[in-house]
């Protein structure tokens, strides 16, 4: 089984750098760590940076989780290889890039890019945003799924994901306590859906509404309350028509519950999103 420690970093590739940086910085609250390799690195709490925008095509999008042991990173290509998957072992260069001591890199049965690192590197320094978002850290990811049924068993036959609920076909993974670090939404292509990241209280929320309100940046969905894990939300859009997402109020599934957890099975519904009520402008949420 791949021991997945933690969500990472995500990559992608932008037509506009200048661009993605303003974004970055001004709007969605990141701190520049470096600009290196043709790329701008962003971190948003302790780890060396959670994501990282480079020149290339938008479509382009990578996810990246963190084991535990070099033994962890051999068993995953060994038996990602043993079920047909092809696993490209990164070179130093490229491990450089990441800023991790080594990884391997895959795609996911609907084709989403994923790579597996060892010793991420951490950030000796405090985390100082550009703006005052009150992020806490990056969380969580949403990826497309063209069979849900299929990728979901993969997350969590292969790997060591559990699913905490559903919505319709959508499976929310956890691999730690947190409700969810991945979640699986149906669509006809690959790629990263939604990034997310954690906000300290419902007034971050709010004072993070109408500042995107007034600087023209478009709500997708929100503000809000999801019935599934309880977090508070707001999702508006990015660079490259890409979906952030800033919640609170996570619900955890302590360790010693885990086992006995049991999934909830939510409809294809508006009200499975939101349960005050907005209705969301994201196709994988559309009822």
């Amino acid at each position: 089984m791949i021991n997945l420690h933690d969500i990472r970093y995500v990559r992608l590739g932008t037509a506009n750098l200048d661009d993605a940086r303003c974004y970055a910085t001004q709007i969605l609250g990141l701190q520049v760590v470096r600009e290196a390799h043709g790329a701008i690195y962003f971190r948003s709490d302790s780890r060396d940076h959670t994501l990282c925008y480079y020149e290339g095509d938008p479509h382009e999008t990578t996810t990246a989780f963190e084991v535990r042991t070099a033994q962890d990173l051999e068993d995953a290509a060994i038996l990602l290889e043993r079920n047909e998957f092809k696993v490209q072992h990164g070179s130093r260069e490229d491990a450089e890039v990441r800023y991790v001591d080594d990884f391997i890199r895959f795609k996911d049965p609907s084709g989403n890019n994923i790579e597996l690192v060892l010793r991420p590197h951490a950030s000796g320094r405090n985390y100082f945003p550009s703006r005052d978002a009150g992020i806490t850290g990056f969380s969580h990811i949403g990826l497309r799924t063209m069979n849900p049924r299929r990728d979901e068993l993969f997350w969590t036959q292969l790997a060591n994901a559990r699913v905490s609920d559903r919505i319709g076909e959508a499976p929310l993974l956890r691999i730690d306590e947190v409700h969810h670090k991945i979640a699986l939404f149906p669509s006809s292509h690959a790629g990263v859906q939604h990034i997310n990241h954690q906000v300290e209280s419902v007034d971050d929320l709010m004072r993070a509404y109408y500042f995107l309100v007034d600087r023209g940046i478009r709500i997708l969905f929100g503000p809000g309350r999801h019935p599934t894990s309880g977090a508070m939300f707001l999702y508006f859009e990015g660079p490259d028509g890409m979906t952030y997402e800033y919640s609170t109020g996570v619900s955890l599934i302590p360790a010693e519950k885990d086992a006995s957890h049991q999934p909830r099975q939510f409809s294809a519904t508006n009200e499975s999103f939101c349960a005050w009520g907005a209705k969301p402008d994201i196709p994988e949420f559309k009822s």
